[in-house]
């Protein structure tokens, strides 16, 4: 059986989306509910490496699919398609080189998230990397909804 570039394009896509959907709305929850906040911040961000790598390859996969699949570049879906999997992928090189680390350089400097203030500054400075980094999570993941919903139309 011939597998297209097409379906495997679409399989990256619902890899991609599917994980993201599944760690963002399934995993992280259920470990910030059974867990203090402390120890779920611990087992998350044992995850978030591998996470965000996941993240970077099948940005880069799909975006190296997408020119395998010969379609024709000219068409708005085509430009589109393109436009987003060129931002997934600068975006996904942003998080796993410098917001990632520079997280991690700011959660430890925290004592306990359980009792230091959210007012100190350690706080506030991991607060609006982390509120970065959901941000940027939540727009790959509609970057990648995007460019499964519009795949369809590629193969016109």
């Amino acid at each position: 059986m011939k597998v297209s570039w097409f379906s495997l394009y679409n399989l990256v896509l619902a890899l991609w989306v599917g994980g993201m959907a599944i760690f963002t709305f399934i995993v992280t929850p259920v470990i910030f509910k059974a867990y203090g906040r402390n120890m779920a911040g611990e087992i998350v961000g044992h995850i978030f490496p591998g996470y965000f790598l996941y993240n970077l390859i099948l940005a880069a996969a799909a975006l190296v699919l997408f020119f395998l699949l010969g379609t024709e570049r000219a068409t708005f879906v085509n430009r589109l398609s393109l436009a987003l999997l060129a931002a997934a992928l600068i975006v996904n090189i942003f998080i796993v080189f410098k917001l990632h680390p520079a997280a991690i350089k700011a959660k430890h400097e925290v004592a306990s998230f359980e009792r230091e203030s959210p007012d100190s500054l350690a706080r506030k400075r991991f607060s609006r990397l982390h509120a970065l980094s959901a941000s940027l999570n939540l727009l790959l993941l509609a970057d990648g909804i995007t460019l499964l919903l519009v795949s369809p139309l590629l193969k016109k």
